[in-house]
């Protein structure tokens, strides 16, 4: 099959599915005769980067596949699309997510010990209903506690590939002195309970306590 049409058929699909597709899904967008290998189809990936370098989008892998987004430069711009101003989560949610992320599986009392209060059930409610976090298994201790841990779908919205993609610690502790802002959609407002104001995917402190302990 020309290499071109691959290219123009995978393009396509990465800009109508509006989500994340993997090399199974691409392959069945052709013809059973004229399937392309995986191979070709990891060279029509690299040919979409290529020609998509110097633009607005970029080809991102992500643990469920690969997708065509918007580059972070362009974002501001692009947000004027959608006018209503997005929700937040809270500084307390995202230290917790973050704790969950770099220190998984962890049970809830682990958190607690972690951040010095209680975890809010709405917290890990929420993060389970986004399908962020879920139940990993439990702990071999008297009362056998839920261990948490992140899904594919933590690794999708965020953009990463694998766990590996996570960025040091250090990195995490010079943006919070930064303290810049952090938006996300949410179900609802406020609905782990907790003041709406946010610092970056976490609260450093928080997390290189967690990466110390």
């Amino acid at each position: 099959m020309n290499e071109d049409h691959v290219r123009n058929v995978v393009e396509a699909a990465l800009l109508a599915a509006g989500r994340p597709l993997g090399l199974a899904e691409l392959a069945q967008l052709f013809d059973e005769d004229a399937r392309p290998a995986p191979l070709a189809l990891r060279e029509a990936l690299d040919r979409i980067a290529a020609d998509h370098a110097p633009r607005s989008l970029e080809l991102r892998e992500v643990a469920s596949g690969w997708r065509l987004q918007v580059r972070v430069e362009f974002a501001r711009e692009v947000s004027r699309l959608w006018p209503e101003r997005p929700q937040r989560y809270s500084r307390a949610l995202l230290e917790t997510l973050a704790l969950i992320a770099y220190r998984q599986p962890i049970t809830r009392a682990e958190i607690e010990s972690v951040r010095g209060v209680a975890v809010n059930p709405n917290i890990v409610k929420t993060l389970m209903e986004r399908g962020w976090v879920r139940v990993v298994g439990h702990r071999d201790v008297p009362g056998h506690p839920e261990l948490l841990g992140t899904t594919k779908d933590f690794l999708d919205h965020f953009g990463l590939a694998d766990l590996d993609d996570l960025p040091p610690l250090a990195e995490l502790k010079a943006l919070a002195d930064l303290n810049p802002q952090l938006t996300l959609p949410v179900g609802a407002e406020g609905a782990e309970g907790e003041e709406t104001a946010l610092v970056p995917q976490t609260d450093a402190d928080a997390v290189s306590d967690a990466g110390q302990a």
